[in-house]
């Protein structure tokens, strides 16, 4: 009989392996929801930023030349960029007992390469040739007209003597003239004995 109904004993027992297929695939089907990792949050974090050394505007020291009535006289001395006349004086041990520094502008700035001549007490001051005006001339303090008056000078350089001046401090030294454009060794020589510094 080929058309007749199974058995009840067959129908359950596919019914039975029907039911544990399915409950094997939710149990699948759940063990993967749940063994499934969460996913991983990966942050990265750029370094911190670092810190650019910012450039120092702090000048080079400078070394000028003591000579005359300090402990300590003949040195070079090297100072810091900003100094004054004093500080170098003192760097050289200091002023003696016998030195006259009313014939010193303590106060003068310092430049790189000057000279720093310290006099005695009564020491006979050389004879000093003098312009054409017969004086000689304070170039720290002279007008454009008492400039002219030195040999070689003429308005327009004088002119460039004083915008260097009012640019760069007083100067200290005769050599610091060089530092004009304009002036030259030879023009250096004939007028070194015809100014002063005050």
């Amino acid at each position: 009989m080929s058309g007749s109904p199974k058995p009840p004993n067959e129908n359950r027992q596919l019914l039975i392996v029907f039911a544990l297929l399915a409950a094997l695939v939710v149990a699948g089907a759940a063990l993967l929801l749940v063994s499934r990792p969460e996913p991983v949050t990966i942050t990265i974090n750029p370094p911190p930023p670092t810190a650019t050394p910012q450039p120092t505007n702090t000048p080079a020291p400078i070394s000028v030349y003591v000579t005359g009535a300090v402990a300590e006289p003949g040195q070079i001395i090297t100072v810091a960029a900003g100094s004054r006349v004093e500080d170098a004086i003192t760097a050289a041990g200091g002023a003696l007992d016998d030195a006259d520094l009313e014939q010193v502008n303590l106060a003068a700035l310092l430049r790189d390469g000057d000279q720093i001549h310290v006099p005695t007490r009564g020491a006979a001051p050389a004879a000093l040739p003098t312009t054409s005006g017969g004086e000689l001339v304070h170039i720290n303090s002279a007008s454009l007209e008492e400039i002219d008056t030195l040999p070689g000078i003429g308005p327009a350089l004088a002119q460039r003597i004083i915008d260097y001046r009012d640019a760069n401090g007083p100067f200290i030294t005769v050599e610091a003239l060089d530092d004009v454009d304009g002036i030259g060794p030879d023009l250096l020589a004939q007028i070194a004995d015809l100014i002063v510094f005050d």
